[in-house]
């Protein structure tokens, strides 16, 4: 077995317990006002052109003290508006507990921020980059995407219900896409059209495509959004265990998972416990100890830091203050 750390932004340091508004460079616009302008395409174009503010300026390339695998694949699977309690322990959601139970767990985990589309941002660029609401917001800032990219690794992003060309509107009508219910699609949460270097180049939206068609080998970096009804946002715990259960077979089954991880996390609560509300995030890896847990404290930064450190990519913002959580595998 390797011990390997997987870094988590804004995270202290305890010991393993294995169990048995910054200065935007982006502009915002009201839900449905006209878009703004595309800006260079190129991170290391972007990254020059973008205010520097501190949050918003890479630190160096990370040079990683603690072991963390160069994992072939990272998905990260983004459900929505559940508080911890919901989900770990809950009779409602079998699938997810049995997922806890085979793989790891942070059990102290929050959420940036109240409403849903500032915790997306955190996550993909490491600060709220001025977002304050589920509105349109175009951001020319340095991004994980443009970071995957600038590395020479791959990105896709697989939004349900999304209607493809680039579509930059705040809401989809609901279409059969994948398992799971027809639920709507929405803008707010999907992070790669919040950044123009992706919204005003339609090679690079070709990265975003709807579930139907997903493929857990067709990029390095994988996020995967489910509609407003199978993220749990518009519906029950129970919906979105069962969206999951029929979902996630076509990742862990498959030979694109082995050397890889997968996160699962929820962009908020629902109180407004340390910002955001306290949310599970399921850490899955082959290999790893069965039941691993993680109790110290953490942010959506912190998957950011554990992505940008694994790969070693630059910190974005505040994925620069991280410190590292070990989990087995």
């Amino acid at each position: 077995m390797i011990v390997a750390a997987i870094a988590v932004a804004a995270c202290a340091s305890p010991a393993l317990t294995p169990a048995g508004a910054s200065t935007a460079a982006g502009t915002s616009t009201p839900a449905g006002s006209a878009q703004g302008s595309p800006v260079p395409t190129t991170f290391a174009t972007e990254a020059a052109t973008t205010t520097s503010a501190a949050t918003n300026s890479p630190s160096p390339s990370a040079t990683a003290t603690n072991a963390i695998p160069a994992f072939r694949h990272i998905y990260v699977i983004v459900m929505e508006n559940k508080e911890y309690g919901s989900i770990v322990g809950s009779k409602a959601a079998p699938y997810l507990n049995s997922l806890i139970a085979r793989y790891g767990l942070t059990t102290n985990f929050y959420a940036e921020t109240h409403p849903s589309e500032p915790n997306y941002i955190a996550l993909t660029s490491g600060d709220l980059q001025g977002t304050n609401s589920d509105g349109i917001y175009n951001l020319s800032v340095p991004n994980l995407f443009d970071q995957i990219e600038a590395s020479g690794r791959t990105w896709h992003m697989y939004a349900q219900g999304y209607p493809g060309n680039c579509f930059k509107s705040f809401q989809a009508s609901p279409v059969a896409d994948g398992p799971g219910a027809v639920g709507d699609y929405v803008r707010k949460h999907n992070p790669a059209i919040s950044y123009t270097s992706i919204s005003g180049n339609s090679a690079r939206c070709a990265s975003i495509t709807h579930l139907a068609g997903f493929d857990p080998a067709a990029a390095d970096f994988e996020m995967i959004i489910p509609n407003e009804i199978n993220d749990m946002h518009s519906s029950s715990t129970t919906a979105g265990d069962t969206f999951l259960k029929a979902f996630m077979p076509q990742i862990l089954d498959s030979a694109a998972f082995e050397g890889s991880v997968v996160f699962i996390t929820w962009d908020e609560g629902d109180t407004n416990a340390k910002g955001g509300g306290h949310i599970a995030t399921l850490v899955l890896s082959p290999g790893m100890t069965p039941g691993a847990r993680y109790d110290g404290a953490c942010t959506h930064y912190s998957m950011l830091r554990s992505i940008e450190q694994a790969w070693g990519l630059p910190y974005l913002g505040e994925a620069g203050t991280a410190a590292p959580i070990t989990l087995p595998y």
